[in-house]
């Protein structure tokens, strides 16, 4: 689950709301129910981040580390390079 803040463009009031972003529509609207007025909840409808599928998608910084291919940095515990999903993008920037 993401959590940021965003400033509404709706009302037009300028008040300050937490964006929360869960998999799930039947998920979001529940949650949106017990958060209230104060939070926008969003379903990314599945994952938004992911291992990149191929050496293009690979993020620059790691482009120099011979095995970046493989998504995680192995010699740092794993740690995954993650990247934005191609079709998720839409939904990240939406707010």
């Amino acid at each position: 689950m993401a959590d940021e803040e965003t400033r509404d463009s709706g009302g037009g009031n300028g008040r300050v709301r937490r964006l929360v972003i869960v998999e799930s529509p039947t998920k979001a609207r529940k949650i949106a129910g017990y958060l209230g007025s104060n939070y926008i909840v969003e379903s990314s409808r599945g994952h938004i981040r992911d291992l990149p599928r191929n050496a293009a998608d690979v993020p620059a910084k790691y482009k120099s580390d011979p095995l970046a291919r493989l998504g995680v940095n192995v010699e740092e515990n794993f740690e995954p390079h993650d990247i934005i999903s191609p079709e998720k993008k839409s939904t990240v920037s939406k707010h």
